[in-house]
């Protein structure tokens, strides 16, 4: 299969008219314009922060500009945030003076949500979804109805999901060299995996002689389910199947109930007290974001982490760049009777909100639907939004790494997809891709070409992991509260959750005894999780009612 794919790379040529030039600019989508229609949109700061040439910035950049040249908007930043904080801080001082709200409001948190949605300064956009919605977003969105439950208030609509995709199945990935070293095979239960941590902690799996290692690194502050990286919902699971921290989840009978306090939960935690004090677990999970809790593995200070296969990029450069398959990824655990252990699974990157006042919704979704074209394979970005930038074609060929441009550059650069007005490039498939290149599928789109590059260099272990993902994409459960508490139930709710963060944390950490468990479940129906989970459930009837039930199944938009 390597020689079929790299001789089908080899002899890809390019489409008429793109040879030399930046892809898109004649499109026909192009045309004369003279003054560009602006839509105003707010935008958490992303990772092309640093990343622009001399005289560029968030509103002034390569993106900015087709979208001009090819539709004639152009999209314009006006609340910027340095981090999710700030930016939730502007968008809710925004709120005190509603005239400086953008057109395009993007909002990543349920309660702020809400929120927006009650101050009645956003629209309801029903008419503008029958009307505006092209074709092919309008059968995305039917694929992920419940991304609607959220913005849904008195019967109308007010937003809609950004860019809904089946997010990527985690995998545990795993020093391989490590385990070969040890005589040892990955493992696939609680019981195999305390071996494992053991060993990676005690028996110097890296040979230099020197006890600086450690078995499983996860990030601890927050609620122990991060669904993307650095996750340990998988050993929580073991233990309570679908029931993981901070998801609702349906009981058998029809009602949610809330994964934090299901009792399997205590059995996990005293076994991470037991790893903890053993000094087989990261040592500051409580304070390590995820982030910072990954860096640890490709550092060479821990043995195993839980990620989506796209994070294990940063752990291959590192790790493999030498060629040598010293990360591997697995599938996660089972549990001792044999069925999966489960995960956080994510549809989409926030929601959409519009002023009440903005009334060019036909641009807006037109100009969405451009974006779409890099997902789909089609129209001006059948490879990537920017010849010379996210790919590059060097005689007759789509390249991908940047380092094989004509010039060469450095991945320290302007990126098109973090540039559109959705935070990250719309996708229509996250696992799909890499699974058909990894059986065989000649690739077609820039998706597909880029993965299968990926399959000829030392990032093969990351296409193998996505097709895993694919594989084991049941696995996914989705958190099926999609709605809004009232004020008073949403205080108490997040209150309940810092005590359960803070509970959780101290039995790991041997500062209070597993028993504290089980006071904290009462404290938790005393306090309000009885009044909290009546209206979860009286919210979830609603949602059946509608036939909004969360996604529990495949879910995939054919092309």
């Amino acid at each position: 299969m390597k020689r079929i794919l790299h001789l089908f790379l080899l002899t890809t040529v390019v489409a008429a008219g793109l040879s030399g030039c930046r892809q898109g600019l004649d499109s026909p989508k192009e045309k004369t314009i003279g003054e560009s229609l602006v839509i105003t949109a707010g935008k958490q700061a992303d990772e092309n922060y640093g990343r622009y040439e001399s005289g560029e910035d968030v509103n002034h950049n390569p993106m900015i500009q087709l979208g001009e040249e090819q539709l004639g908007i152009k999209i314009q930043y006006t609340i910027l945030g340095t981090d999710y904080d700030d930016y939730v801080n502007r968008l809710q001082l925004a709120l005190t003076d509603p005239d400086s709200l953008p057109d395009v409001i993007s909002v990543y948190d349920q309660a702020l949500l809400g929120q927006m949605i009650d101050s009645g300064e956003v629209k309801a956009i029903d008419d503008d979804l029958e009307k505006y919605l092209p074709p092919r977003l309008k059968k995305i969105y039917e694929t992920f109805p419940e991304t609607f439950a959220p913005v849904k208030k008195d019967g109308k609509t007010y937003g809609l999901a950004i860019a809904p995709v089946l997010g990527e199945t985690e995998v545990m990935v795993i020093r391989q060299d490590w385990l070969d070293r040890l005589g040892l095979a990955a493992p696939t239960n609680l019981a195999e995996f305390e071996n494992v941590i053991r060993a990676f902690s005690e028996e110097d799996p890296d040979g230099n002689g020197i006890k600086d290692t450690y078995g499983f690194t996860y990030s601890g502050d927050g609620l122990y389910s991060t669904g993307w990286v650095a996750d340990p919902a998988m050993l929580f699971s073991a233990h309570t199947g679908k029931f993981i921290p901070g998801n609702w989840e349906e009981d058998g009978t029809g009602q949610l109930r809330y994964g934090s306090v299901d009792p399997g939960n205590k059995e996990t935690l005293t076994k991470m007290a037991e790893w903890h004090k053993a000094g087989w677990l990261a040592p500051n999970a409580a304070l390590a974001s995820d982030w910072t809790a990954m860096l640890a593995f490709s550092n060479g200070e821990a043995g195993i982490f839980v990620g989506r296969p796209s994070i294990m990029a940063h752990s291959i450069g590192i790790l493999n760049a030498d060629g040598a398959d010293r990360v591997k990824a697995y599938p996660t655990i089972r549990q001792a009777n044999g069925e999966p252990t489960y995960q956080r699974a994510e549809e989409n990157d926030g929601w959409f909100l519009f002023d009440r006042n903005f009334d060019r919704m036909d641009r807006f979704f037109e100009y969405y639907d451009w974006l779409y074209d890099a997902a789909f394979g089609t129209g001006a970005f059948r490879y990537g939004y920017l010849e010379n930038y996210d790919y590059d074609i060097v005689d007759g060929q789509v390249v991908f790494e940047k380092a094989a441009y004509v010039p060469p550059k450095n991945d320290w650069m302007f990126d098109p997809g973090k540039a559109g007005i959705s935070k990250n490039q719309p996708q229509i498939d996250t696992m799909r891709p890499a699974y058909d290149v990894y059986h065989g599928k000649p690739p077609e789109t820039g998706q597909e070409l880029r993965i299968a590059a990926e399959y000829q260099s030392v990032r093969k272990e990351q296409v193998i992991a996505g097709a895993l993902a694919y594989d084991h994409r049941q696995e996914l459960v989705v958190n099926k509260f999609r709605g809004q508490l009232s004020d008073e139930l949403q205080s108490k709710f997040e209150q309940l959750q810092d005590l359960e963060a803070t509970i959780y944390t101290d039995i790991i950490y041997g500062n209070k005894t597993p028993a504290a468990f089980d006071d904290f479940v009462t404290a938790w129906e005393k306090e309000g999780g009885q009044a909290i989970t009546a209206a979860v459930n009286e919210w979830y009837q609603q949602l059946a009612a509608e036939q909004l039930i969360p996604w529990g199944g495949d879910a995939a938009v054919e092309k």
